[in-house]
């Protein structure tokens, strides 16, 4: 079965319903997602957005923050550009119907997370990426133009490669027709045949057992990319969240927002002591990088488990009605936040690096554009700023759009595209070998591949690695279709690019941190 759309957008958080919806105005788009509409890293987003409302704030201010952020490693022109087109974005987002938290004159309230110089975080108590999702979602619905796909799972690329042509990865030229889709209802493939499309796939988390993102985030599209030959860049910046939620039988890991710690939340070790003023004059509201490390530092130290963030000094009443939703979950567990501090652990948050793109969206094989976490821009260097990765996404999602839609009428179908072969497949009958590779691939990327680094452990982790890829291609070779091994089969693409990109690094810097190897002059601030 072959559809046809002129804008293929492939997932369904901010980023691909921002573009869906502005690119709708100028042709047909459908809507690809592997689980439902709020099945993504947005819906899980408690911070919240930042951006400049109001002085004493202004850009100059944010984008030396998200530069020192970065380890000085991002591109100052996209942190300016970004930076400076947030105020539009967000006006558009009130305007669509998102209800961020306002003051008791009617301004918006506007709060303070590590690494910011200033209140610039625009939220919705708590769930500002649900509240964001739900909008989206809502007008995405509505818009006749927008034809949605529930349990769709891209599995490749469509390019040259396709039409019997041999692609290499020095081969400048590749185009991308569309893509092969898993309809998860019944297991077939369709091709879906696209004038353009635009990777949404988020994140990639699920490389490590312990993650805050959803079970969606398996690095899909970086792997679509790297089979298809496109470049991906930086992928060695993994940031680690430094507070999710200790309570080892939950997966995804419960996010405990850096706004509590903007809010005046303080980290503590075992012993009660504070510790973060030992590794950073900003104290608890340092980088996530340095807080990240910091906290791993002081489990190693102690034999801990976890540390603590002890909000019991502040206001009670002011505290719940500005994080309700943490402050249930951590009653469920028996934890009143206003009397007892909450344990946290590090987790894998967010993938700075990924498909390489230039200012309007644009990847290195034509027609491809990438959006949102999928994508590495230069805004979040070598260590994202907090709360500037919805507004990135924002923010190149509007441009993406407008690139791609002064270019749609001249392009056309590839018809020439074949349906998918299912020549060779037999039934998955041994789950439990997908299942164990799943593990074992976290197993590796979270004793090896962490929060701290080493050659040994590098090289150890590769090897390793290299034997479930293996085993996962043979099984995919012979298998018919099934979500899980397709994720599998995207996570050991992406541990595979995390590793090398590592071993590549020769030196510390941001989320890249080694025991062999210096940090880079100028890197520390």
């Amino acid at each position: 079965m072959k559809v046809r759309c002129d804008f293929l957008v492939i997932g369904s958080g901010i980023a691909g319903l921002t573009f869906a919806l502005k690119a709708a105005a100028h042709g047909r788009v459908c809507v690809v997602t592997k689980a439902g509409l709020a099945d993504t890293n947005t819906n899980y987003a408690q911070g919240g957005i930042a951006t400049v409302m109001y002085p004493p704030d202004n850009f100059d201010k944010h984008v030396r923050d998200t530069m020192i952020a970065g380890a000085g490693y991002c591109k100052e022109e996209v942190v300016r550009m970004v930076v400076s087109e947030a105020p539009e974005r967000i006006r558009e987002l009130i305007e669509m119907g998102v209800e961020f938290d306002r003051k008791d004159d009617g301004s918006l309230e506007m709060a303070m997370e590590g690494g910011h110089t200033e209140h610039r975080i625009l939220h919705h108590k708590d769930s500002t990426g649900a509240e964001v999702q739900r909008v989206l979602i809502s007008k995405v619905r509505e818009h006749k133009n927008i034809e949605i796909y529930e349990n769709h799972f891209a599995i490749d690329l469509l390019t040259q490669h396709n039409l019997g042509e041999y692609v290499t990865r020095e081969w400048k030229d590749i185009r991308c027709f569309g893509a092969y889709v898993a309809d998860l209802n019944d297991n077939k493939v369709k091709t879906f045949l696209a004038k353009t499309t635009i990777l949404a796939t988020g994140g990639l988390g699920n490389i490590y057992l312990t993650t805050t993102n959803p079970e969606v985030a398996t690095g899909d599209g970086v792997a679509m990319v790297h089979r298809a030959n496109g470049i991906i860049e930086n992928m060695e910046f993994i940031q680690f969240h430094p507070t999710s939620l200790y309570n080892p039988n939950e997966r995804p890991s419960f996010l405990i927002t850096e706004a509590m710690r903007g809010f005046g939340g303080e980290l503590r070790n075992s012993a009660g002591q504070k510790f973060m003023h030992r590794y950073h004059v900003r104290g608890s509201l340092a980088p996530r990088d340095v807080v990240a490390r910091a906290i791993d530092h002081e489990m190693k130290l102690r034999g801990d488990d976890f540390v603590y963030l002890d909000c019991t000094h502040l206001r009670a009443e002011e505290l719940k009605s500005h994080f309700p939703h943490i402050y249930e979950k951590c009653l469920s567990l028996d934890i009143d936040f206003t009397r007892q501090m909450i344990p946290v652990v590090p987790a894998a948050h967010y993938s700075c690096g990924g498909v390489k793109i230039d200012m309007n969206g644009r990847s290195s094989i034509d027609r491809l554009y990438a959006v949102g976490e999928v994508s590495s821009t230069g805004l979040h260097g070598a260590n994202r700023l907090a709360s500037n990765s919805l507004i990135e996404a924002a923010v190149y999602a509007h441009r993406a759009s407008e690139d791609a839609s002064v270019r749609i009428s001249d392009l056309t179908f590839e018809e020439k595209i074949p349906e998918w072969n299912y020549h060779g497949t037999t039934h998955l009958e041994e789950m439990v070998l997908v299942t164990q590779n799943y593990r074992e691939m976290q197993m590796i990327m979270s004793n090896y591949v962490g929060i701290v680094r080493s050659d040994l452990r590098l090289a150890r982790a590769k090897t390793r690695l290299e034997i479930i890829y293996q085993e996962t291609e043979d099984l995919y070779r012979r298998s018919t279709l099934s979500r899980k091994l397709i994720e599998l089969r995207n996570l050991i693409a992406a541990g595979y690019l995390v590793i090398k990109m590592a071993q590549n690094r020769q030196e510390s810097l941001g989320l890249h941190y080694s025991i062999d190897y210096p940090a880079r002059p100028g890197s520390e601030f």
